[in-house]
């Protein structure tokens, strides 16, 4: 290989870099252990200077691996991401470590557990702390949020609708929830509702629901290889909520 190869490919590098930012190292292997003893394996993606922590939580069948293209762009934007392996989920994109650990079934409300175990990790940090969920743990997420309401200071719900087996569960913690929230979904009419039904449960002030031209279900929305036509449009919109969000103090 050239000398004059590599430098081609440095330029090339640093080209397609966003303005300002330096290319993060990989993401760095973390386990967690909920309040029941469940172990959570994670994997975190520093970003250089946070702004805010953003926690990633999939959906149903599936793990930490969905947010692979993800947590890269979040943390090229400023805000140190930890994905987490629920113990409800499967390999839709990628084994769950969590899941095969534990060996037997888990329902979605057994994984709210391991939001709030994220949520201890990240607490000690002393920054914004954004949740982040995706299909049932988009659901899982206002219920953590209503119950840790001095803790956390944002919610982006992909595909947020009432999964849990208390019927109206979602909407009930909703409406305990006053942070500023974004709503996305897929095209689909169900899920569009859905949506607007949650949010409009809550008092928040800042509440943003993005109707996509073209989107799919839960966070996949925003994985250009799902989502090829839509997954742009919707990543401007997710970074425009983000930039919007009051800045920490100092």
């Amino acid at each position: 290989m050239s000398l004059k190869w590599l430098k081609s490919a440095t330029i090339v590098l640093a080209f397609w870099l966003p303005a300002g930012a330096r290319a993060s190292p990989g993401p760095e292997p973390l386990t967690l252990k909920a309040h029941d003893g469940v172990l959570i394996s994670a994997l975190v993606y520093e970003a250089t200077q946070p702004k805010g922590i953003i926690l990633l939580f999939h959906q149903a069948d599936s793990s930490k691996a969905e947010y692979a293209t993800i947590a890269p762009k979040l943390a090229a934007a400023g805000y140190t991401a930890l994905a987490i392996d629920q113990r409800s989920g499967g390999s839709l994109y990628g084994p769950n470590e969590t899941a095969s650990r534990l060996g037997k079934p888990a329902t979605y409300e057994d994984a709210k557990a391991d939001l709030v175990a994220a949520l201890d990790w990240a607490l000690p940090q002393h920054l914004p702390i954004i949740l982040w969920g995706s299909s049932y743990s988009a659901a899982l997420t206002f219920e953590v949020a209503a119950e840790h309401a001095n803790q956390i200071s944002a919610i982006l719900a992909f595909s947020p609708g009432e999964y849990l087996k208390r019927s109206g569960a979602v909407a009930r913690a909703a409406s305990r929830v006053e942070v500023p929230i974004y709503i996305t979904t897929s095209s689909a009419p169900d899920e569009i509702q859905a949506g607007r039904t949650i949010l409009s449960a809550s008092p928040a002030h800042v509440k943003t629901q993005f109707v996509p031209k073209v989107g799919v279900h839960g966070s996949s929305t925003l994985i250009e290889a799902r989502n090829p036509k839509g997954a742009v449009e919707n990543w401007e919109h997710v970074l425009a909520f983000l930039s919007a969000l009051p800045k920490p103090p100092g």
